[in-house]
């Protein structure tokens, strides 16, 4: 069970990274990177397609041959809403901190398809509550099913203190429409206050996990 939990470093560079190949799956991937001022990562999308999300700070991006400008501005995941960039497959990118800087990259496979790079800007994202008293949640919908992209889905949720998020109990691992979508996914968690904790809980309909 300890292989569902990855940690990431604490210093700069890439600090977490979450393939098909070591979560013993199909399709979803996830990388932090945390760069010092001044400090660059770049990337090639191959045959996946990529958001990138500017988790905390700023940073200058480049992608399919583009330069895309300054982007990013909260220094904290709870202090508004983030600016990413969607990667279509068969591309490069690049990004170079301008300040202390959190970058996630998520990817999934591109399913052949010309869609073209883009900016995602704060004032595009929707936002919604989810469930009510202590199951309410408040998700910002960054790639969401209604926005072009072949196979990813990347949303933010705030789940306030005390609050139950993803309930209830639920599974998407058959693709069995419309009772059960197959769906695979990363959390990257992060608390306010830092010292705070979360549990997060699996199963397995044979109970083996």
């Amino acid at each position: 069970m300890s292989k569902l939990l990855v940690k990431a470093r604490k210093d700069h560079g890439h600090v977490a990274n979450v393939t098909p190949r070591n979560a013993g799956w199909t399709y979803v991937g996830f990388d932090l990177h945390r760069l010092a001022p001044g400090q660059s990562v770049s990337g090639e999308t191959g045959n996946r397609e990529a958001c990138l999300v500017f988790v905390t700070g700023k940073g200058k991006a480049a992608a399919g041959g583009k330069e895309l400008g300054l982007l990013g501005e909260r220094m904290s995941p709870f202090d508004g809403k983030p600016w990413s960039v969607y990667v279509p497959q068969d591309s490069s990118w690049s990004v170079t901190a301008e300040t202390e800087l959190e970058l996630a990259v998520c990817t999934a496979p591109g399913l052949g398809g010309s869609l073209p790079v883009r900016v995602i800007a704060p004032d595009q994202l929707g936002q919604e509550t989810r469930g009510r008293g202590t199951n309410t949640r408040y998700v910002t919908n960054i790639l969401p099913e209604g926005e072009p992209a072949d196979s990813l889905l990347v949303v933010e949720v705030i789940t306030p203190g005390g609050h139950t998020s993803s309930y209830p109990p639920h599974k998407h691992d058959q693709d069995d429409l419309p009772a059960e979508s197959y769906l695979e996914e990363t959390y990257d968690h992060w608390l306010n206050p830092p010292q705070g904790f979360a549990f997060q809980r699996v199963y397995t309909d044979d109970r083996s996990l």
